[in-house]
Protein backbone atom coordinates (compact mmCIF):
# COMPACT_ATOMS: atom_id res chain seq x y z
CA UNK A 1 0.00 0.00 0.00
CA UNK A 2 1.41 3.45 -0.91
CA UNK A 3 1.94 6.03 2.08
CA UNK A 4 2.21 9.65 1.46
CA UNK A 5 4.47 11.99 2.76
CA UNK A 6 3.92 13.34 6.09
CA UNK A 7 1.67 16.52 5.45
CA UNK A 8 -0.10 15.22 2.18
CA UNK A 9 -3.25 13.30 1.90
CA UNK A 10 -3.63 10.29 -0.21
CA UNK A 11 -6.93 10.26 -2.23
CA UNK A 12 -7.04 6.56 -2.97
CA UNK A 13 -10.47 6.61 -4.67
CA UNK A 14 -8.27 8.24 -8.18
CA UNK A 15 -6.85 4.36 -8.36
CA UNK A 16 -10.18 3.06 -9.18
CA UNK A 17 -11.42 5.48 -11.55
CA UNK A 18 -11.78 4.02 -15.32
CA UNK A 19 -10.03 5.94 -18.33
CA UNK A 20 -12.66 8.30 -19.71
CA UNK A 21 -15.32 6.34 -22.26
CA UNK A 22 -17.44 6.99 -24.59
CA UNK A 23 -20.21 6.85 -21.68
CA UNK A 24 -18.69 9.21 -19.90
CA UNK A 25 -18.30 11.72 -22.59
CA UNK A 26 -22.32 11.39 -23.09
CA UNK A 27 -23.82 10.89 -20.23
CA UNK A 28 -26.62 13.70 -19.19
CA UNK A 29 -26.96 15.04 -22.82
CA UNK A 30 -30.11 13.38 -23.30
CA UNK A 31 -31.21 12.75 -20.05
CA UNK A 32 -35.29 13.65 -19.35
CA UNK A 33 -35.18 17.09 -17.18
CA UNK A 34 -38.54 19.20 -16.38
CA UNK A 35 -39.75 21.10 -19.28
CA UNK A 36 -39.14 24.77 -19.21
CA UNK A 37 -42.43 26.88 -19.20
CA UNK A 38 -42.34 29.76 -20.72
CA UNK A 39 -44.65 33.38 -21.01
CA UNK A 40 -45.91 35.48 -23.75
CA UNK A 41 -42.91 38.53 -24.14
CA UNK A 42 -44.56 42.11 -24.46
CA UNK A 43 -41.94 44.15 -25.03
CA UNK A 44 -39.40 44.12 -27.58
CA UNK A 45 -35.72 44.94 -27.86
CA UNK A 46 -34.33 43.97 -24.42
CA UNK A 47 -32.20 41.39 -23.14
CA UNK A 48 -32.83 39.25 -19.27
CA UNK A 49 -29.87 38.25 -17.44
CA UNK A 50 -30.85 35.15 -15.06
CA UNK A 51 -27.51 33.93 -12.48
CA UNK A 52 -27.78 30.70 -10.66
CA UNK A 53 -25.05 30.61 -8.22
CA UNK A 54 -25.46 27.51 -7.09
CA UNK A 55 -25.35 24.87 -10.13
CA UNK A 56 -24.69 21.43 -8.82
CA UNK A 57 -23.87 18.79 -10.53
CA UNK A 58 -22.40 15.28 -10.40
CA UNK A 59 -19.00 14.45 -12.40
CA UNK A 60 -19.36 11.28 -14.36
CA UNK A 61 -16.38 9.54 -14.35
CA UNK A 62 -15.76 10.36 -10.75
CA UNK A 63 -19.33 10.37 -9.13
CA UNK A 64 -18.04 13.79 -6.85
CA UNK A 65 -20.19 17.09 -7.02
CA UNK A 66 -19.49 20.04 -9.38
CA UNK A 67 -20.17 23.31 -8.22
CA UNK A 68 -20.68 26.71 -10.30
CA UNK A 69 -22.76 29.62 -11.37
CA UNK A 70 -24.46 29.63 -14.63
CA UNK A 71 -25.33 32.56 -16.22
CA UNK A 72 -28.30 33.33 -19.03
CA UNK A 73 -28.00 36.16 -21.25
CA UNK A 74 -30.85 35.94 -23.70
CA UNK A 75 -32.65 38.44 -26.22
CA UNK A 76 -36.49 37.25 -26.14
CA UNK A 77 -38.32 37.24 -29.40
CA UNK A 78 -42.13 35.91 -28.47
CA UNK A 79 -41.89 34.39 -25.43
CA UNK A 80 -39.83 34.57 -21.60
CA UNK A 81 -38.01 32.09 -19.37
CA UNK A 82 -40.22 31.73 -16.69
CA UNK A 83 -38.31 31.41 -13.64
CA UNK A 84 -40.04 28.71 -11.22
CA UNK A 85 -39.88 26.34 -13.89
CA UNK A 86 -35.92 27.31 -14.83
CA UNK A 87 -35.18 26.63 -10.79
CA UNK A 88 -36.83 23.30 -11.08
CA UNK A 89 -35.29 22.52 -14.47
CA UNK A 90 -31.60 23.50 -12.71
CA UNK A 91 -32.25 21.50 -9.15
CA UNK A 92 -32.57 18.32 -11.56
CA UNK A 93 -28.87 18.74 -12.76
CA UNK A 94 -28.17 17.97 -8.65
CA UNK A 95 -28.37 14.23 -9.25
CA UNK A 96 -27.59 14.32 -12.89
CA UNK A 97 -24.13 12.80 -14.02
CA UNK A 98 -22.59 15.11 -16.69
CA UNK A 99 -19.32 17.15 -17.48
CA UNK A 100 -20.01 20.54 -16.90
CA UNK A 101 -18.95 21.58 -20.42
CA UNK A 102 -22.23 19.37 -21.80
CA UNK A 103 -23.84 21.19 -19.41
CA UNK A 104 -23.29 24.63 -20.29
CA UNK A 105 -24.43 23.16 -23.69
CA UNK A 106 -27.47 21.46 -22.42
CA UNK A 107 -28.75 24.37 -20.98
CA UNK A 108 -28.46 26.42 -24.04
CA UNK A 109 -29.94 23.74 -26.29
CA UNK A 110 -32.86 23.50 -23.98
CA UNK A 111 -33.52 26.88 -23.65
CA UNK A 112 -33.29 28.15 -27.03
CA UNK A 113 -35.42 24.92 -27.47
CA UNK A 114 -38.48 26.24 -24.89
CA UNK A 115 -38.71 30.17 -25.36
CA UNK A 116 -36.86 30.44 -29.56
CA UNK A 117 -35.07 33.66 -28.26
CA UNK A 118 -33.40 36.08 -31.01
CA UNK A 119 -29.69 35.53 -29.18
CA UNK A 120 -28.54 33.58 -26.02
CA UNK A 121 -25.46 32.85 -24.05
CA UNK A 122 -25.09 30.84 -21.40
CA UNK A 123 -21.80 30.74 -18.95
CA UNK A 124 -20.89 28.54 -16.70
CA UNK A 125 -17.98 29.55 -13.99
CA UNK A 126 -17.36 26.64 -11.95
CA UNK A 127 -15.08 26.84 -8.60
CA UNK A 128 -11.88 25.50 -8.74
CA UNK A 129 -10.78 21.82 -8.48
CA UNK A 130 -7.39 20.82 -8.00
CA UNK A 131 -6.52 24.22 -8.44
CA UNK A 132 -8.12 25.48 -11.69
CA UNK A 133 -11.42 26.94 -12.31
CA UNK A 134 -13.27 26.59 -15.71
CA UNK A 135 -15.44 28.87 -17.56
CA UNK A 136 -17.49 27.44 -20.60
CA UNK A 137 -19.56 29.70 -22.51
CA UNK A 138 -22.12 28.59 -25.60
CA UNK A 139 -23.99 30.81 -27.35
CA UNK A 140 -26.85 31.13 -29.87
CA UNK A 141 -26.76 31.62 -33.11
CA UNK A 142 -23.57 29.99 -32.85
CA UNK A 143 -20.65 32.03 -33.72
CA UNK A 144 -18.28 29.41 -35.85
CA UNK A 145 -15.04 29.49 -36.43
CA UNK A 146 -13.70 28.84 -39.61
CA UNK A 147 -10.57 26.60 -37.86
CA UNK A 148 -13.15 24.54 -36.10
CA UNK A 149 -15.65 23.92 -39.17
CA UNK A 150 -18.64 24.28 -36.62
Amino acid sequence: MYEAPEGFIFLAILEFVPDYTEQHARSGIDAELPAIECWPNQFPGYDITIAMPEFTSICPKTGLPDFGTITIRYRPDKLCLELKSLKGYFTAYRNLGIFYENAVNRILRDIVKACQPLSARVTGEFTARGGMRSLIESEYPSSSTPSSGR
